[in-house]
């Protein structure tokens, strides 16, 4: 069936799904750029001895930057179990912040900080600060949703779990009297020798098949639901709870009651044996959604995290095509992020660029000892569209070929409804060569006028290349489906825009 342009429509060359065959060709993810002013924002408050996980929101109208994270007030606030706070900060530009000031939680010494939330206290920390943002919403004291993860409870049986807040500018929140919304496995022990059975599932903590302390929390347009993808332990060879981490997923309609787990994607016999999902967070862009997998490695200094690229079609089942490949490796040695990175589910997409805002530590994520370290907020970004790629690999070689082929390849796509298309532009790098695109029948006859011979070549690298041909448009084309060939010699596609008549 072929593809059906309603509207101006990009088409993302993230998976196969799109493409007919290709060849002389591979798939390459786009390396993460960090930005030469990170940290932009840095540890330099009493309870800033760590900053790690961060949510970011750019106010589509004003261009106005609003990031969540979290800190390590250690000692300063009135219980070990409030040490991790919710800061705030702000931005005109993306990349440099300011901390405002308020007098909510005085601390020890420090009447005024950037601290707009504690945790319940109880039996173990607060984790986390994911905002998700509804200018639509009927309710303005609501506009702004947090799910974090903390205990509610009295005694021995308090319990993990999924809590929410709600705010009207982001900065003056309140928790949802209702906690925990979903209940969470922590980990008790090293490897929970005490294992539950179905008639004793209100045991705290122990509870299999269920998310636990990240909840990274974005608004699914698909779906119509809000969504968490986060980690979710499974068992270990032995049966005992709490081996490693994998991504599981809960949903909800109105942020309040959720779905019951589901496991998605575990790692599988290609991951080293030490490595495991720190965190799954995910956001949907043009078609796909994208998960900026933390993984996790317990066997290096004291559990390193990098990010890999992670992408689905429909939320459910996924492909890591770039297994063991970092789109944002560890930063060198000494750096802030040089031993653990910490991403979200909220990217800030602008016309011609992606920024990826994370937390970074220079030491493991699981070593207490890390809190002690250097830590900030980190900025990185990729151009816009530029999650994955197809280049002409550097040499083709199969007996059919009269010669070898060097820095040529061609993907063909699946036909496409061209009726009411009028232009087409190509994401595409041909810095270093060349790009020619050919129309054919939804059969695959070449059309007169409309081959590789008679387009008009594409040099340089450009978000938005004009296709066209030398003595025909799209225009005189008759109406009806035909294959999209793009013809690469030493360059790069990630992605095309079909442009609709009006």
């Amino acid at each position: 069936m072929p593809i059906t342009m309603a509207s101006d429509h990009t088409l993302l060359l993230a998976d196969e799904s799109p493409i007919l065959y290709r060849s002389g060709t591979e798939q390459i993810a786009t390396p993460f750029k960090r930005h030469s002013a990170n940290p932009v924002i840095a540890q330099d408050h009493p309870w800033e001895e760590a900053i790690g996980w961060s949510s970011v929101y750019r106010h589509p109208q004003t261009g106005k930057y609003q990031l969540w994270y979290q800190g390590y007030a250690k000692d300063q606030v009135p219980s070990r179990t409030q040490d991790h706070p919710v800061c705030y900060a702000e931005s005109d530009d993306g990349i440099h912040f300011e901390k405002p000031m308020f007098d909510f939680f005085p601390l020890k010494g420090s009447p005024s900080n950037n601290i707009v939330m504690l945790g319940n206290g109880g039996y173990s920390y607060r984790y986390g600060c994911w905002v998700v943002v509804d200018h639509k919403s009927t309710d303005s004291s609501r506009r702004y949703k947090m799910s974090y993860f903390d205990f509610s409870g009295e005694g021995d049986q308090e319990n993990p779990g999924l809590h929410v807040a709600f705010s009207p500018d982001g900065i003056h929140w309140t928790k949802h009297d209702e906690a925990p919304l979903s209940l969470m496995s922590h980990g008790r022990g090293k490897y929970a020798p005490d294992l539950p059975f179905s008639d004793d599932t209100q045991t705290p903590w122990l509870r299999p098949l269920t998310m636990s302390d990240a909840v990274d929390c974005f608004y699914d347009p698909i779906r119509r639901k809000y969504a968490i993808y986060g980690k979710m332990w499974i068992d270990s060879p032995d049966g005992n709870m709490f081996w490693k981490h994998a991504m599981g997923r809960i949903m909800s309609e109105d942020f309040i009651h959720w779905s019951e787990p589901e496991l998605l994607i575990a790692p599988d016999d290609n991951d080293p044996p030490s490595v495991e999902f720190h965190a799954a967070p995910v956001f949907y862009h043009q078609g796909y959604y994208f998960s900026l997998l933390q993984i996790l490695d317990r066997a290096e200094g004291g559990g390193v995290i990098e990010i890999e690229l992670a992408i689905s079609k429909d939320g459910d089942h996924w492909l890591r095509p770039f297994q063991n490949q970092f789109v944002l490796p560890r930063g060198a040695e000494g750096s802030f992020d040089s031993g653990s990175i910490f991403t979200n589910a909220s990217p800030v997409i602008l016309e011609d660029e992606i920024r990826f805002y994370y937390g970074g530590y220079s030491g493991g994520a699981t070593n207490p000892a890390g809190r002690g370290k250097l830590s900030g907020m980190g900025m990185a970004s990729i151009p816009r569209d530029r999650f994955t790629g197809i280049r002409s690999l550097a040499r083709s070689d199969q007996p059919t070929l009269k010669q070898p082929l060097e820095h040529r390849g061609q993907v063909t796509l699946k036909s496409i409804d061209l009726t009411s298309v009028e232009s087409i532009t190509l994401n595409a790098d041909a810095s270093e060569g060349s790009i020619q695109v050919e129309i054919l029948t939804a059969s695959g006859y070449r059309l007169k006028g409309y081959s590789q011979e008679g387009a008009v070549s594409i040099s340089g690298d450009n978000l938005r290349h004009e296709i066209s041909w030398k003595n025909f448009t799209l225009g005189d084309l008759p109406a009806g489906s035909y294959l999209i060939r793009i013809h690469l010699n030493r360059a790069t596609v990630y992605a095309l825009t079909l442009k609709s008549k009006s």
